[in-house]
C-alpha cells in the first residue's frame, strides 16, 4: 500500500515547493510537526476535527474526510478516506493533502501517522480531554492552517459565552447522569467526568452523581441506586422514552418527576464548538428546573 501510496504521490506531485518560513508547532501528544507552506488541502479525520477546521472559515481547504463525517452538511460530498474499518493511504494520497489532522481513535493515529510521515505530509495530532483542551484545539489548527489570529478570536468568543453561563450558574448544582448510548447486554454508556463531556456536563452548572472513575459502562441498577436528580440522554426522545418505559426506571426519581431530558448528541459526542452550543442549552434547562 505504501508503495503505491508512494508512486501516486509522485504521479500527482504531492511535494509542493516549501515557503521560506515553515509553519512549526508542537501537538498535543509532544511530536514537532513542521508544514513547510500554509496548508491548502487538509484532511482532517473524524467529525470533530472538521468541526474545527469549518470553524475558522476554511471549509473549502477540506479535500477529504472520513465516512461518517456530516456537518456541515457539504461535507457529505466531500471524497472520503476511511470509516470504521479503517483509513486508506492511498484515498488520502490521491486528495494531494499538505495537512492530515488525526485523533488517536479507531487506530486512525497508528495506521496513518508513519506512512504519511514518509510521504512528506505533515500529520498533526489533536485531543479532547476536556472543554478547555478544545479551546486549545481551535488556536492550534489555526497556527497549523496559517490563520492563528482566526483561531484565537473564534476560542476566545467561545471562550466568553462559557465564562458567561458560569457567571449565571446556580449555586446549588444538579447531580446529573447523562447516557451516551445503550449495549446489547441492558448495560448503558454514560459520559464519565474525566471526560470532555463529563467537563461539559460540570461547566452547565451540573454536577456528576456517579462518581469520578466509574467506568463508561453501567447497569440501569446503578443509574437507579445514585438516583440523579437529573436523567440526560443524548439522543432522540422516542428513544428515551423507549429507555425509561422499562421496568425500574420510573424507581428514579428524575424520571419519576419530569427531570428526563434529551441533549443533542452533536452537542455533547464531538468535541467541537458546537459543545458551546450544548452547554447553554443544558445549563438555561438546569436553571429552569431550579426555579
Amino acid at each position: 500500500m505504501l508503495r503505491r501510496a508512494l508512486i501516486l504521490a509522485g504521479l500527482l506531485g504531492l511535494a509542493a515547493p516549501a515557503s521560506a518560513e515553515p509553519i512549526r508547532l508542537t501537538d498535543a501528544v509532544g511530536r514537532t510537526v513542521e508544514i513547510a507552506r500554509t496548508p491548502q488541502r487538509i484532511v482532517p479525520i473524524f467529525a470533530s476535527n472538521t468541526e474545527l477546521v469549518t470553524a475558522l472559515g476554511l471549509v473549502d481547504r477540506i479535500v477529504g474526510v472520513e465516512a461518517y463525517t456530516r456537518f456541515p452538511p457539504e461535507m457529505t460530498q466531500k471524497p472520503q478516506i476511511g470509516g470504521r474499518l479503517g483509513f486508506s493511504v492511498d484515498a488520502v494520497v490521491a486528495q494531494r493533502p499538505d495537512l492530515l489532522i488525526v485523533t488517536p481513535a479507531r487506530q486512525a493515529m497508528h495506521q496513518l501517522i508513519d506512512p504519511m510521515t514518509r510521504l512528506g505530509v505533515p500529520v498533526m495530532v489533536l485531543l479532547a480531554r476536556s472543554v478547555t483542551e478544545v479551546m486549545d484545539n481551535l488556536r492550534l489548527v489555526g497556527k497549523a492552517t496559517g490563520e492563528p489570529e482566526r483561531g484565537e478570536t473564534v476560542a476566545a468568543a467561545l471562550e466568553a459565552r462559557l465564562a458567561a453561563v458560569a457567571g449565571r450558574a446556580p449555586a446549588s448544582r444538579k447531580r446529573i447522569v447523562m447516557i451516551t448510548g445503550k449495549l446489547g447486554n441492558g448495560l448503558v454508556l454514560i459520559a464519565r467526568a474525566d471526560t470532555y463531556t463529563g467537563d461539559a456536563i460540570v461547566r452547565a452548572g451540573g454536577r456528576h452523581a456517579l462518581e469520578r472513575g466509574i467506568v463508561a459502562h453501567v447497569s440501569p441498577e446503578a443509574i437507579i441506586a445514585a438516583d440523579p436528580d437529573v436523567l440526560l440522554f443524548a439522543g432522540s426522545q422516542a428513544d428515551l422514552d423507549a429507555m425509561v418505559a422499562q421496568p425500574g426506571w420510573r424507581l428514579a426519581r428524575a424520571v419519576r418527576e419530569g427531570r428526563a431530558y434529551t441533549v443533542a448528541r452533536a452537542e455533547f459526542l464531538i468535541p467541537g464548538p458546537r459543545t458551546v452550543d450544548g452547554i447553554e442549552k443544558l445549563a438555561a434547562r438546569l436553571r429552569a428546573s431550579t426555579s
